[in-house]
């Protein structure tokens, strides 16, 4: 199989900084607010993806097989300390499925 050839711009192909996101849900799209939380200030979105419930999962499964494959060549990644009371949540759960995430 060919890898898939597409075009990035340069400001898309910079990246944007985030060390946590924000996932919400309706019956026909997932949110995936990708947030940069710093101490002291408000947490900012640095991007925001829409997509349908079949991608979502699809976009799971591959970075499920990615995390396997990282692991395997680098060690285990360790999971993220539980935040301490009255900080900020860096990863929020998804929303009740009717939650408007703005």
């Amino acid at each position: 199989m060919n890898p898939i050839k597409f075009e990035i711009d340069k400001e898309t192909a910079r990246g944007r900084p985030t060390n946590g996101a924000v996932i919400a849900h309706t019956p026909d799209e997932f949110l995936l607010d990708f947030v940069l939380v710093v101490p002291g200030q408000q947490p900012v979105v640095t991007a925001r993806l829409v997509s349908s419930p079949r991608h979502a999962k699809a976009l799971l499964r591959s970075l499920e097989d990615n995390i396997r494959r990282y692991e395997a060549r680098f060690g285990a990644i360790p999971e993220p300390v539980a935040p301490k009371e009255g900080v900020a949540r860096a990863v929020a759960p998804g929303g009740d499925g009717g939650e408007d995430p703005n």
